[in-house]
């Protein structure tokens, strides 16, 4: 289990990457001159890839009751029967997701690749237990297991759907879990499948890895997005919004003040005042017009329409170094 201290290496730290070469998102060509990766650098889905695991840790993090870190590691481009055979033996869940996209037929799919042993421990936290799983895993999931693994997959059905959303609506539809991978239909073992994958750790922890494959003749009909540049063009403002936004700061309140005097007396004077005496001020033909803390000019002192009124004689000038 993740944050099972027993599984943690002698030294105290365990490592972040599983134990295997894996050289990037490259072109191997195992059938003579044949691409497996016909979309040149795959750049946008390691992006993808990096937001995925961020909805990924908010699926599994409620099932193992713990805070956890999860991140992606580099992809890789590869047959499927050369995944297969990288792989350790043992029992490994198999679930494929059907891609649709804007509600048309399934047109390919990924599969969600999780190792056995990580599942029971994740089927026994859920039924209250400590996260253990058998000494000896089973050959095969039984229906709990099954249960445990189709969960999984319609929780990470949300995240990769959105992941997907900025590039392409594509749906993603949990299948049938199997324990064999020779069972899976609508796979090859010459298929070429991109590897997306996933670390989970708590702590210092030994991390689990969980697999996303996508099959290359699944993605392309997303050739353009995946291998388009992205550029730097800036949006047309909406003019509805435009217009809301000018109305609104158009409509901001701001106190107008202005002093007439500010007279200066001793102490001695303000302990005997009393009601009646009169403290003499005296201004000039101007006085200063305030916005707030900021001089907006001047103005001399008379009445408009019976009232006390300011008439501006002249505004203040402001520099860029005011203004800022």
């Amino acid at each position: 289990m993740v944050n099972d201290p027993a599984t943690r290496p002698a030294h105290g730290k365990a490592p972040e990457r599983r134990e295997r070469s894996r050289n990037g998102a490259t072109h191997q060509g195992v059938l003579g001159p044949a691409k497996l990766n016909p979309f040149g650098d795959l750049h946008t889905l390691q992006h993808l890839s990096a937001r995925l695991a961020r909805g990924i840790r908010g699926v599994f993090e409620p099932l193992l009751r713990e805070e956890i870190r999860c991140w992606a590691e580099p992809l890789v481009v590869q047959r499927f029967a050369d995944y297969r055979a990288e792989r350790a033996d043992g029992l490994t869940a198999w679930l494929p997701m059907a891609m649709t996209t804007a509600g048309s037929v399934a047109h390919g799919q990924a599969l969600c690749v999780m190792d056995g042993k990580f599942v029971l421990e994740l089927l026994d936290l859920f039924f209250g237990g400590t996260g253990a799983a058998p000494a000896v895993l089973p050959s095969e999931f039984s229906p709990a297991g099954e249960a445990m693994v189709a969960r999984i997959g319609s929780m990470i059905e949300g995240p990769l759907k959105a992941t997907w959303e900025p590039l392409a609506k594509i749906d993603f539809a949990p299948g049938h879990v199997e324990s064999n991978a020779a069972m899976l239909a609508d796979i090859d073992g010459e298929d070429a499948v991109i590897v997306t994958r996933f670390g989970i750790a708590a702590g210092a922890a030994r991390p689990v890895f969980l697999d996303l494959l996508y099959s290359v003749a699944a993605l392309k009909p997303h050739g353009a997005s995946l291998t388009g540049k992205v550029v730097g063009k800036a949006a047309e403002p909406d003019p509805a919004w435009q217009t809301g936004l000018t109305r609104a700061a158009m409509n901001v309140r701001f106190p107008i003040r202005s002093v007439l005097a500010e007279p200066v007396v001793p102490l001695s004077l303000l302990l005997n005042l009393k009601a009646g005496d009169v403290i003499p001020i005296s201004f000039g033909t101007e006085v200063p017009i305030m916005v707030g803390n900021d001089r907006l000019g001047s103005g001399t002192v008379g009445t408009s329409n019976g009232r006390a009124a300011i008439q501006i004689t002249q505004f203040a000038r402001f520099d860029e170094g005011q203004m800022q």
